[in-house]
């Protein structure tokens, strides 16, 4: 209840900021996500869970500055795409297209990503990798950059896999986590036993067995195995579609803002899209095991 009541007075508050002042703070939102970031390795005010430093202790709640930052990210990256749209596009030299348009938002986001890994929190770092290139492409990047980028991240997302012990060792659990169900499969074994008893009804809201502390984080990244188990495969049905509703929604509002010549107001919401789309997914996926667990 608390969560939900200042969500909404977030909510009422946003609303009542017109997109021209969203776009003049995007810079200084964006800067003070990246401070929060620095944050959480200052001794007494980050806090430790799980081996990952990724929280911000206010006492009462803690707060993790990487969900800050994907907003922040969405604004900035908009609000660049508007600003260097001339920069960006395929009918400029492809050097001053690099030089001008795609380095200096790519220098922000190598910034970005290195305090991610040191968190570590390699699930924050995609998606907002996602989000920044989304909006790029969105914008109009230059197809033969884009076309680069999506050669070029498989190989630097693969070599921070490798760097890494630990997220090797996830995703072979993921390729096979009955090899190991009670260790490095332990996580992923419960979520599928979570919708192998949901069958296609559900066992019943609230009568879920996975959730009293055999399945590890399940209110949080493995809560969708919870509804699986409580609602069967119509409830996990309904909540993919809403997701897709919601996702329809973004683009629509996307596609209205463009008409409207409001470039920066369509990004965002596009961005956002991107954001929900990205985040959903993975989480979705490492839930029913055809993704390797996030983190």
């Amino acid at each position: 209840t608390m969560f939900l009541a200042a969500g909404a007075v977030a909510a009422l508050v946003a609303f009542q900021v017109p997109m021209k002042v969203w776009q003049q703070l995007a810079p200084w939102i964006f800067l003070g996500g990246v401070a929060l970031l620095a944050l959480v390795f200052v001794p007494g005010i980050g806090k430790s869970v799980n081996g990952s430093r990724r929280w911000l202790s206010l006492m009462v709640v803690n707060l993790q500055p990487s969900e800050f930052v994907k907003l922040a990210v969405v604004l900035y990256a908009a609000s660049y795409a508007v600003r260097k749209a001339a920069f960006l596009h395929a009918e400029q030299p492809l050097s001053q297209t690099l030089v001008k348009g795609f380095l200096p938002l790519f220098g922000v986001m190598v910034a970005i990503s290195l305090l991610l890994l040191l968190e570590p929190d390699f699930g924050a770092l995609v998606v907002i990798v996602a989000i920044a290139f989304g909006i790029l492409f969105l914008g109009g990047l230059d197809w033969r950059l884009f076309l680069g980028l999506l050669l070029l991240l498989p190989l630097g997302l693969s070599a921070i896999l490798v760097a890494a012990p630990y997220r090797m060792q996830r995703l072979v659990a993921f390729l096979d986590p009955w090899s190991d169900p009670f260790g490095k499969g332990y996580q992923l074994s419960h979520s599928l036993i979570a919708f192998g008893r949901g069958e296609w009804l559900g066992v019943g809201l609230g009568s879920s067995v996975e959730k009293l502390l055999y399945l590890p984080e399940a209110h949080t990244d493995f809560l969708l195995a919870v509804i699986a188990e409580e609602l069967g495969f119509v409830g996990v049905l309904v909540v993919i579609g809403l997701f897709v509703w919601l996702l329809f929604r973004t683009y629509a509002i996307g596609r209205q803002a463009a008409r409207l010549g409001r470039p920066f107001a369509s990004l965002v919401a596009l961005g956002i899209g991107v954001w929900i789309g990205v985040q959903a997914f993975i989480n979705i996926g490492v839930n029913m095991g055809v993704l390797p667990t996030k983190g």
